[in-house]
């Protein structure tokens, strides 16, 4: 398991970042009260794009992959935490590994 903030930098380009679960960073994060899960079937691929939302994403099952514009690529399976908050910029591109569908929780963060 790891979490990681995926987050615009000052360039306007996605970045990432792996934080500790005692990260000073989780001070400012307010979560809504709402949750939903969504289904990406084996396949999907989805072009550069940011975030729709701040959000935190939890993988359930399956394997994903992003891809960063600095050539970096990153795989999450279950039990993996993206915190995204590139709403802005080119953002990053999404594709699900394998043949198993990807089920993820998703958890809105409040605007600040």
């Amino acid at each position: 398991m790891g979490i990681y903030r995926i987050y615009t930098g000052e360039d306007n380009l996605s970045h990432i970042e792996e934080l500790a679960l005692d990260d000073p960073f989780w001070k400012s994060v307010k979560t809504s009260s709402s949750i939903f899960f969504k289904e990406f079937p084996s396949g999907t691929f989805l072009d550069w794009h940011p975030a729709p939302r701040k959000q935190v994403v939890i993988i359930l099952s399956g394997r994903l992959e992003n891809k960063f514009r600095d050539g970096s690529s990153h795989t999450f399976g279950p039990g993996d935490v993206r915190v995204l908050e590139d709403t802005s910029g080119e953002g990053h591109i999404t594709r699900v590994i394998g043949n198993e569908a990807v089920i993820v929780a998703v958890i809105p963060l409040v605007p600040l």
